[in-house]
């Protein structure tokens, strides 16, 4: 036992050191919208707030648009979120209990899709834009969102479906419920943990997103989300680096606080999802 114990030594070290890197932006952003501006400004650095004040929130949430962009961010957010669940789930039933002909190939370019660098379509992408007059709209922004975190949902999806026997709805239909009623009242509840963590990382995908919505949203500034505001932040603001870091803890909650209620629930459908696919 006392060798197996040195044996996780180097595991243990590494694994510190890979969370300690990783939580500790976290930590510096979190503690320094706590701290006072003389605090941040002092010459020597402070690990935690030794005179705590909530004033740099209260600055961020006075800015002019904040929960304008909050709802921007929450509506294309949802919205993408809703429609790759609708379409995902439609696509992946086909592909899991269906026959169809170019079924492998579809398959196929949902993984390309998956894989290709949405970066790389930016200038396209605006280029439609421009041409069908959708530039400025959030609508447009839903769209894109909705399109880049369809293939990672029909994927996770055809996993789950796969994996629940289809015995189940035929028994269910023998007893007399319809295709649709044994899929919504047998099948479905089964997908629970996929639907959540595709949810969350469609969720996750559309917050946080910057590059479509800083080049898409050109004129009509209204329309920007959270990302994009936070970008200029610092020039509304200047160096007031706690006012900063307060609204990007702002920004950060919402995915944080759905996270950890779904936490269990998103870990085993992420995990589950790629065994059974």
């Amino acid at each position: 036992m006392r060798a197996r114990a040195l044996r996780q030594v180097p595991v243990n070290l590494a694994a510190t050191v890979v969370l300690v890197a990783s939580v500790f932006p976290v930590y510096w952003m979190v503690s320094t919208a706590f701290k006072p501006t003389t605090d941040i400004q002092a010459d020597t650095p402070q690990l935690l707030p030794l005179h705590p004040t909530v004033q740099h929130f209260r600055d961020a949430v006075a800015v002019d648009g904040f929960w304008l962009f909050w709802r921007n961010s929450a509506l294309v957010s949802v919205g993408a979120v809703l429609l790759a669940l609708v379409v995902g789930l439609m696509a992946a039933f086909a592909v899991a209990r269906l026959q169809w002909r170019g079924r492998q190939g579809f398959v196929l370019m949902v993984f390309v899709a998956q894989m290709a660098p949405w970066e790389a379509l930016l200038i396209p992408m605006f280029i439609i834009a421009r041409d069908t007059g959708t530039l400025d709209t959030l609508s447009l922004l839903t769209a894109i969102y909705f399109v880049s975190t369809l293939p990672f949902t029909i994927v996770t999806l055809r996993g789950f479906l796969a994996a629940v026997p289809a015995e189940l709805e035929e028994a269910a239909q023998l007893d007399g419920a319809s295709r649709l009623q044994a899929f919504r009242r047998v099948v479905l509840p089964l997908l629970a943990p996929g639907l959540m963590s595709t949810s969350l990382f469609g969720f996750i995908t559309a917050w946080n997103e910057f590059a479509f919505a800083n080049a898409l949203i050109i004129k009509n500034q209204d329309n920007r989300t959270l990302p994009v505001w936070l970008s200029s932040f610092g020039n509304v603001f200047g160096t007031d680096w706690g006012a900063t870091m307060a609204a990007s803890t702002l920004f950060m909650l919402p995915v944080l606080a759905v996270f950890l209620v779904l936490q269990r629930r998103v870990t085993t459908g992420i995990v589950a999802g790629a065994v059974k696919g």
